[in-house]
């Protein structure tokens, strides 16, 4: 095991590693008291070789190691890739390209929804992976052995699991299904974290257009604080709080410290006088140009329900058909919208995924497929119109 603390170290094993077709890579990291992660441990191997790569270590340059994941000729294989992205691209303001994500390759190849390495480790590796180390502070050093082989562990492996799932890719044709998953990890906006858009994330309580203007602006005003000053954004203000000043509209720092979900002497602290602001120029903003709060969290239409529950028959029924993840076709929200509109802006009812699953949805919900039990299995058919007639004729006597 080859562990790097040196930037001359990395940069001679970078070049090596470029001059493969393909490098598995994992990272270790914590975020229980930051906003960005803490990169702790990097772990790359190509199909013959292996390394930690220390980022802690005093004086190393990561700049050979983002220079490979920015490598068009050699392929980067990780498994649930997007925490570990989002730290490439916050640190090194790089993306890897092009890229292999085992767990969405998994998903594409009918091993179920966002199956976990370890299952995907037992299944293609025929290995068992020791957890006992799942649990360490990877900012600590030294590191046990034992705990540098389980983080050694989730590369060495992943080079078998991405040979096999690359192969069964090729084979079944539905590479390009996970290229086009791909290109959404691969996006830079996939990682932008704009202030002006926190808002949408949180559960937007109040009735009005001013109390959502104030919201707004709080929500940005303390995802800038919690960026800037690398902290959590509920050591910031918790939610609560931004839905009571939403309400209630302090205007000075006796009004701040009299909200009951406001830390007590928050009116004294340096960071009041910016909320405050915040408040200020949500109580000046235009309304007319902001969403009706009321539709924000709109009910399905009336009887759409049962159209949902058999929508969700056909998911199932065309997923184990075609061995698929659900997961990766359409989710509940997706679901609910097909049922109200047969343009939904959904995956689901675009490329390959219309193919496998969103035509037949349409044709179901328009009475020109139904569902039927087959030799004891749920299917779904075109519907004959002719057999039913009795059956329509008899429900309207």
């Amino acid at each position: 095991m080859n562990i790097i603390t040196s930037s001359d170290s990395l940069a001679d094993a970078c070049r090596s590693l470029a001059s493969h077709s393909y490098v598995t890579v994992d990272t270790e990291f914590l975020r229980e008291t930051t906003f960005w992660p803490k990169l702790c441990l990097i772990q790359v191997a190509g199909p013959d070789e292996e390394h930690i790569i220390d980022p802690l270590a005093n004086d190393i340059d990561l700049t050979p190691f983002f220079e490979l994941m920015a490598n068009q000729a050699v392929v980067k294989v990780f498994h649930a890739a997007r925490q570990d992205i989002e730290i490439m691209h916050h640190m090194g303001d790089v993306i890897p390209k092009p890229l292999f994500d085992t767990q969405v390759a998994a998903m594409v190849c009918g091993f179920g929804d966002s199956v976990g390495y370890e299952n995907i480790v037992r299944k293609l590796v025929n290995a068992q992976i020791d957890k006992t180390s799942r649990f360490t502070d990877w900012s600590k050093r030294p590191l046990s052995e034992k705990q540098l082989n389980y983080a050694m562990a989730d590369v060495t492996h992943l080079r078998v699991v991405y040979d096999k799932l690359n192969t069964q890719l090729e084979t079944t044709g539905r590479a390009s299904w996970l290229k086009e998953e791909m290109t959404i990890l691969e996006s830079p906006q996939t990682y932008v974290s704009e202030p002006r858009d926190a808002w949408k994330r949180l559960k937007f309580r109040a009735r009005n257009k001013r109390a959502l203007a104030v919201f707004t602006e709080i929500a940005a005003w303390r995802e800038r604080e919690a960026q800037n000053r690398n902290t959590p954004r509920n050591r910031i203000l918790k939610e609560e709080a931004l839905q009571e000043i939403a309400t209630q509209t302090p205007k000075s720092t006796t009004d701040l410290d009299g909200l009951r979900a406001v830390p007590r002497g928050f009116g004294r602290s340096p960071h009041a006088r910016g909320l405050l602001d915040a408040v200020s120029r949500g109580l000046k903003v235009d309304t007319s140009e902001l969403p009706d709060p009321r539709q924000l969290h709109t009910p399905p239409p009336p009887g759409i329900g049962p159209i949902m529950e058999i929508l969700k028959v056909a998911l199932k029924i065309a997923c184990d058909r075609h061995d698929v993840a659900q997961k990766l076709i359409a989710n509940v929200a997706d679901l609910e919208k097909i049922a109200a509109d047969d343009n939904a802006d959904v995956p689901a009812l675009k490329g390959w995924r219309r193919e496998l699953f969103g035509n037949d949805a349409l044709r179901l919900k328009h009475g020109e497929f139904c569902l039927a039990i087959e030799d004891g299995e749920a299917v779904m058919l075109p519907r004959d119109t002719q057999a039913f007639q009795p059956l329509l004729a008899n429900s309207a006597d």
